[in-house]
């Protein structure tokens, strides 16, 4: 059995990572930190885990491990790298420390000045696979850019994708455990409200992994889980040449799903459906004026970030990439 230590282990990704770990078949998670709440039961914070007899630890006491995730809040990484790196041979990053090569992107969308540093390999298998079983570190890109950038990446690849113009919406679990008070349920209930028009952070994301410029509107919705895109793009190519340029890229995928039926409730990608479950549920459509739009949509607390993880932490400790990311997903619900 591999050895874990979760860093950062109190939020909701934090929760959905000891979740999926503690019934993973090939690790055993040996510790979980948070320094505010160190002593207290794991399912003080997270209720699902009760009876998994983990506590909280401070980040001092860790112990040597086969490999930690870092799931504390951004910027919290580049802090506490070092320190990390002494007791984990290998490291799954889901902050936005790493996330980005280009330090000019960083400047314009966190702020941050970082020059050089560490390389983290973009922990996207679908994309990176042979990167990531040869890497040590590896940075999990945010939900909204995972559900773009798998959307888009079958047509950047062929030099098909000019720029990408991205619709997307969300659920109030991507906005953290220690949201403020507009993302309280009184505020948040019933609402379909814009919050970024332009600029959103996962834009700087997609612009770098796919080559192209982009933006990004996201939009809250009333949903806890769940994130969907759109993005239309220009296409000369039909709707059964299109599906089958995407069969070709993903069509032996685990985690990523075609969807083509013609009809039916669920025909297109909606994240109710993939609650839950590790799976990105990908469509397209093309009309007769030259343009396609293409859907995606995925749960973002796990493919989206704590599944993704336990995806490349497979990867890196040589498990079956499919290992305890089995679950299909809750319908109804």
């Amino acid at each position: 059995m591999k050895r874990i230590a979760v860093v950062g282990g109190r939020g909701f990704v934090g929760g959905e990572l000891l979740r999926l770990l503690v019934h993973h078949p090939g690790v055993e998670v040996v510790a979980v930190t948070s320094d505010t709440h160190a002593g207290r039961a794991v399912e003080t914070a997270h209720p699902p885990l009760r009876g998994s007899g983990l506590r909280y630890r401070r980040r001092a006491d860790l112990e040597p491990v086969d490999l930690v995730f870092l799931a504390g809040v951004h910027g919290s990484t580049s802090e506490i790298l070092d320190e990390v790196s002494a007791f984990a041979p290998k490291i799954v990053d889901l902050t936005a420390d790493f996330r980005i090569e280009d330090a000019a992107l960083m400047r314009r969308y966190y702020g941050w000045d970082r020059e050089g540093g560490p390389a983290f390999v973009r922990g996207l298998p679908e994309l990176h696979r042979k990167q990531i079983v040869d890497a040590d570190r590896v940075a999990v890109p945010g939900c909204m850019a995972t559900c773009a950038i798998l959307s888009l990446a079958p047509l950047a690849q062929r030099g098909l994708l000019e720029t990408a113009q991205i619709d997307a919406r969300t659920g109030s679990s991507g906005s953290g455990a220690s949201a403020d008070t507009s993302n309280s349920h009184a505020l948040r209930s019933g609402v379909l409200r814009v919050f970024a028009p332009f600029g959103h952070r996962h834009e700087a994301e997609v612009t770098e992994a796919l080559g192209v410029e982009s933006s990004m509107t996201v939009t809250a919705t009333p949903q806890v889980r769940g994130v969907q895109t759109l993005a239309r793009v220009a296409v000369e190519l039909s709707e059964r040449e299109l599906i089958r340029l995407y069969q070709e890229d993903y069509g032996s995928e685990p985690f990523v799903r075609l969807l083509t039926s013609p009809r039916g409730a669920f025909r297109y990608p909606d994240p109710k459906v993939l609650l839950g479950s590790n799976y990105c549920d990908i469509a397209v459509a093309v009309d007769n004026r030259g343009s396609a739009l293409v859907m995606a949509s995925l749960d973002n607390l796990v493919k989206g970030a704590a599944g993704g993880a336990v995806q490349c932490m497979n990867l890196l400790l040589g498990l079956p990439e499919t290992s305890g990311l089995a679950f299909p997903g809750l319908h109804p619900v």
